[in-house]
C-alpha cells in the first residue's frame, strides 16, 4: 500500500495568535450547526444562499456568464431560474461542510446511497488502477466523506491556503478515505494507481494555460481544459471511470453513481481524449446544473492571450 505523500498537518501553538480568531469562530458556528436536523441545515442554508444571492453581485455576474456560455439554447428566464438554485445550493453547501467534516460515521451513512460499486469491484479484482473522475458538484465536502465508505479512496486535493482551515479540511475530508494526496504530487498519485488504488481526480475547472489544451466545452468551442487527466489515465493498468454526485431533492441526502469504465480510452491523442472528457463531464453536469460550481471562472483563460475577458 502506498504511503501517505502528504505531510498531515499538525496542530500548531501559533492557531491560537489573534491572526487565526475570526476563522476559529467560523469554525465553531459552523461546528454547533452541524449538529442541527439535516432538513434544517438545508433550509437554513438555502436562507444563506439567497442572502449571498442579493450580496454577491460579482460571483452572481462570474455564474450567469458560465451559464449563458454553456447553455446558449435556454432562455434568459431558465437559466436566471438556474442561477437563483444555484445560489441557494451554495449557501447548503457552507453548511456541508460541517457535516461533512465532523458529522460521527453512522449520520454520513444513513444519508449516502452508492451505486456502481461493482465496477470498481470489478477492476480490484483484476490488479488494476482506477482514475475516478469526479467535477465540482457543491456537495463536494459530503460527497468526499461518503464515497469512502463504499470503497476507501485516495483523493487528490487542493489544500487550503489558511493553514488552520487546511487543519480541519485534511482531517474532515480524510475520516473515510485511504489518504490525501496535494495537487503537486503528480508522483504520488501515479504511484498509488500503481498499487491499485481507486484514486479521485477532477479534471472539470480551469487550471490555467500549463498543461491544457483548448476544446470544446458545453457552448464554448475552445475551453482551455487540462492534459493532467491523460498523465494518469494512460498508465499501465489502470481505468477510467467517472462519478456522479447528487443531493437528493427530496432532502433524503445524497446519491453517488459509479458510471462504467471509458472504452477505448485513452488513446495517442491529447485533443481527442480531454474532448471525450469534457463531453463526458457535460453529461454529468447537465444531470443537476443547479448544484455545479459555477461561481468559478471556468473561461478565465483565453486561447491567446490579448483575447478579451468573457467575464467583463
Amino acid at each position: 500500500m502506498s504511503k501517505n505523500k502528504v505531510l498531515q498537518p499538525d496542530f500548531k501553538f501559533s492557531f491560537l495568535l489573534p491572526k487565526y480568531w475570526p476563522t476559529w469562530l467560523g469554525v465553531f458556528i459552523l461546528y454547533s450547526i452541524s449538529w442541527l436536523p439535516y432538513k434544517l441545515q438545508l433550509s437554513l442554508g438555502r436562507l444563506i444562499g439567497r442572502l449571498l444571492f442579493k450580496l454577491g453581485s460579482k460571483r452572481q455576474r462570474v455564474a450567469l456568464t458560465n451559464l449563458r456560455l454553456c447553455f446558449p439554447e435556454k432562455d434568459e428566464a431558465e437559466l436566471q431560474r438556474i442561477l437563483k438554485a444555484n445560489f441557494e445550493n451554495t449557501g447548503i453547501a457552507l453548511l456541508e461542510t460541517g457535516m461533512g467534516w465532523w458529522w460521527p460515521d453512522w449520520r454520513v451513512k444513513r444519508k449516502m446511497t452508492i451505486k456502481g460499486l461493482h465496477h470498481l469491484e470489478k477492476a480490484k479484482k483484476e490488479g488494476k488502477g482506477v482514475l475516478l473522475l469526479a467535477m465540482h458538484y457543491l456537495s463536494v465536502e459530503m460527497n468526499a466523506r461518503g464515497v469512502g465508505y463504499g470503497h476507501p479512496m485516495v483523493v487528490f486535493y487542493r489544500p487550503h491556503n489558511n493553514q488552520l482551515m487546511e487543519y480541519f479540511q485534511f482531517r474532515g475530508r480524510g475520516r473515510s478515505n485511504k489518504y490525501m494526496l496535494g495537487k503537486r504530487d503528480v508522483k504520488g498519485l501515479i504511484k498509488a494507481l500503481h498499487d491499485g488504488e481507486v484514486c479521485i481526480y477532477l479534471p472539470d475547472q480551469d487550471y490555467g494555460r500549463n498543461r491544457s489544451v483548448f476544446v470544446p466545452f458545453f457552448g464554448v468551442k475552445e475551453a482551455a481544459s487540462t492534459t493532467g487527466t491523460l498523465i494518469f489515465a494512460r498508465q499501465k493498468n489502470v481505468e477510467t471511470m467517472m462519478i456522479l454526485p447528487i443531493r437528493n431533492d427530496d432532502g433524503s441526502g445524497y446519491t453517488l453513481e459509479i458510471l462504467p469504465p471509458f472504452e477505448n480510452f485513452p488513446t495517442n491523442d491529447d485533443i481527442a481524449d480531454v474532448t471525450r472528457v469534457n463531453q463526458e463531464l457535460e453529461k454529468a453536469i447537465s444531470v443537476k446544473p443547479e448544484q455545479y460550481m459555477w461561481l468559478h471562472r471556468r473561461f478565465k483563460t483565453r486561447p491567446n492571450p490579448e483575447d478579451p475577458s468573457l467575464y467583463k
